[in-house]
């Protein structure tokens, strides 16, 4: 029994990560559906205020856990301004003005940023060749989408989008960089809860003040299937299959979601929504996501490298 148990633990690591990669691959697609009938900023308070209800109400119902500190109320509170305001709030405000699959790979760019702010500001990366070569391809594979989708949609509002989708990209990619230099002793699950709920009383001042809302009582019955879709899946089944997944698997295999979610949001988008999909489309989807790859790899090959001289 006791023999079986790691690659039992494995397999149900494999299981979660098929589910992350698909569930957060459709959720995309599915916000896309959302958005085309209600503010995306209504949309996504909705969201995360049941979801981060259901987190918060299980953990200390069931869980018995007390309240954050303050000091993890700060560090909860910054995370929810990067990582859910920003990241998610505008990322899903994109959608409205520009195609799923350019916004899912714009998203998947962030680990490009991370090095470059790391090395901007913190003086901590040494760049390589592959390094290098990463970003080139990454920028790149993007370049080329872009280029693809701007013949029939070029205007204002595509720029608008373009923006949102990179300040949400970065903004990720901040709060990638916080979460590794600022440790907060909480569960994870807990803390993610308490992020969306706070997110979500920010971005409902933000959709009130900034774009006409639907009442709750004129939303349709399609987008409420949508936003139990984002609750149940999107925020809840998918994020607790990704942190199983990252304590079962390899790290370098369990990363492996950041490169299929693009691919898969990008194919159903063509399926589903009939956007513009051809060969130079994905073609620029691969060299981004190649780009992506490279980028992590050299970075974890000169981690090891560190570690092996210090050894030595």
């Amino acid at each position: 029994m006791k023999t079986n148990a790691p690659i039992e633990g494995k397999g149900k690591g494999y299981l979660a990560l098929v589910i992350t990669c698909f569930v957060w691959g459709t959720t995309w697609v599915v916000s896309k559906l959302g958005v085309n009938e209600i503010p995306a900023l209504q949309m996504a308070y909705i969201r995360q205020f049941i979801a981060g209800a259901c987190f918060v109400v299980f953990f200390m119902w069931h869980k018995k856990l007390r309240l954050p500190t303050a000091k993890q109320f700060r560090w909860i509170f910054v995370m929810s301004i990067l990582m859910f305001v920003f990241a998610n709030g505008l990322s899903t405000w994109s959608l409205k003005f520009i195609p799923t699959g350019l916004s899912a790979l714009i998203g998947a760019l962030y680990p490009l940023s991370v090095v470059i702010i790391e090395k901007v500001f913190f003086k901590s990366r040494q760049l390589t060749i592959l390094t290098f070569l990463g970003l080139f391809l990454g920028l790149t594979g993007v370049g080329i989408v872009f280029y693809e989708n701007t013949f029939d949609n070029l205007d204002s509002s595509f720029l608008i989008g373009l923006s949102l989708s990179v300040v949400a990209m970065l903004s990720w990619s901040v709060g990638t960089v916080f979460l590794a230099r600022n440790k907060a002793e909480i569960n994870p699950y807990y803390g993610t809860g308490w992020q969306m709920l706070i997110s979500a009383l920010i971005l409902l001042v933000l959709a009130e003040t900034t774009q006409p809302t639907v009442p709750i009582t004129a939303i349709s019955w399609k987008v409420w299937a949508v936003i139990g879709y984002l609750v149940l899946f999107g925020s809840i089944i998918s994020f607790v299959a990704f942190i199983y997944s990252m304590k079962k698997l390899p790290a370098g295999i369990a990363s492996l979601y950041a490169y299929i979610n693009p691919l898969v949001a990008m194919l159903l988008a063509g399926i589903i929504l009939k956007e513009k999909l051809n060969i130079n489309i994905l073609w620029g989807a691969l060299v981004t996501l190649a780009g992506v790859f490279l980028v992590n790899y050299s970075l974890k090959r000169d981690a090891r490298k560190i570690i092996v001289e210090a050894e030595i």
